[in-house]
């Protein structure tokens, strides 16, 4: 039987550095066997955690679960059904986009029993693959979304790798824009070069997802 596996960009853009990663992934995926479910999140209205308390509320049919329900509700029911996720996101300003952390709370804090074990209540691990994408070089600035992320995703949903693309080329136009403080051309050549490498690296992600 194939695995189900959940595919989605966190980018605004469909179609560019983060959303091809997303789409690499997804095909190693789907060439190991998987079936994918894709998904772009900015074409959702969603909303994060109000503090409703809901999945926390003993009794209720929906403990352990959202309670909230908008376009956010079935991509999360598949996430939690799923045999692995592949979550894509650009890094903003040292962070995941805001689609995506509106995303991860309300599929984190249901997972979390408030008991002394304080251990999650999701029965089944479902493997991650996070993609991130970024303007900026690999370093120390990015370090601190790398393993919240990285420790959040691996203790609740379950075990987690982060693959990176940095250096991203980010206008197919620089002279559009002011972007004195970028070598421009080093840009597009390291979009030729290592660009493919990224996206390969992507697609064994979504491969090894899938076996």
């Amino acid at each position: 039987m194939s695995k189900k596996i959940v595919a989605i960009n966190g980018s605004p853009r469909t179609d560019w550095n983060t959303a091809q990663m997303v789409k690499s992934a997804a095909k190693g995926a789907q060439e190991a066997g998987a079936e994918v479910k894709y998904y772009d999140i900015f074409k959702l209205n969603t909303k994060g955690c109000y503090s409703c308390f809901g999945c926390r509320r003993l009794g209720n049919p929906d403990y352990a679960k959202c309670n909230i329900h908008d376009d956010l509700t079935p991509v999360l029911d598949d996430i939690l059904s799923s045999d692995g996720l592949l979550l894509g996101s650009p890094i903003y300003c040292g962070d995941v986009t805001a689609s995506v952390r509106a995303l991860c709370e309300r599929l984190w804090f249901p997972g979390i029993a408030y008991s002394t074990e304080h251990k999650p209540l999701y029965e089944r691990r479902i493997p991650t693959k996070l993609l991130f994408t970024m303007n900026a070089p690999s370093h120390d600035f990015h370090k601190h979304v790398n393993e919240q992320m990285l420790h959040t995703f691996s203790w609740i949903i379950g075990d987690t790798e982060i693959i990176e693309a940095t250096e991203t080329l980010q206008f197919d136009d620089y002279a559009k824009y002011e972007t004195t403080m970028f070598d421009v051309q080093q840009r597009i050549d390291r979009h030729r070069d290592v660009f493919p490498q990224d996206l390969q690296n992507a697609y064994n992600a979504g491969k090894a997802l899938a076996l």
